[in-house]
Formats: C-alpha cells, sequence, structure tokens
C-alpha cells in the first residue's frame, strides 16, 4: 500500500473543513471523492443504503434510510 504525503496546501484545505466537521451531529462519518465526476460522497453509516433521497436547489443531495439521514453527495464539491 503506497503512502501519499499531503503537501502543505492540501493540508490547510483539510483544516478549513475540520471546525465544520467537527458540528455535524454525527461521531463517524465516511468521506468518498468522484474527481471525474466532482461529487463528494459523506456517509454517516459504514455502508449506507438510502430508501430515499431529497435534492436541494444548492446542490446537494440527502439520503435517508427511512427518517435516518445516512449520508449526502455535494454536487461540484471543488466549486465550493
Amino acid at each position: 500500500m503506497a503512502v501519499e504525503m499531503l503537501e502543505e496546501i492540501e493540508i490547510s484545505h483539510l483544516l478549513g473543513a475540520v471546525s465544520h466537521l467537527v458540528h455535524l451531529p454525527m461521531s463517524q462519518m465516511w468521506l468518498d471523492y468522484d474527481a471525474g465526476a466532482d461529487v463528494l460522497y459523506v456517509h454517516f453509516v459504514e455502508k449506507p443504503s438510502s430508501t430515499h433521497s431529497e435534492m436541494r436547489e444548492d446542490g446537494i443531495i440527502l439520503d435517508y434510510q427511512d427518517n435516518r439521514l445516512v449520508g449526502l453527495s455535494v454536487l461540484e464539491a471543488s466549486q465550493r
């Protein structure tokens, strides 16, 4: 398994997000980024299985399993 070194600018971007992430009501999350589609996936359960989704006007898709929020997708993530 190759270990990638984070450059200084990447670390500063990550640190900028941390203050927002710790205010989320969930204590565990999994992140996946699809560079080709420019979509950031945030999951609040390890293997989410949604029963329905809600598209917001700001390009964020909320994924629910029944009434429980299990994840979200951020469209055009690099532009935010």
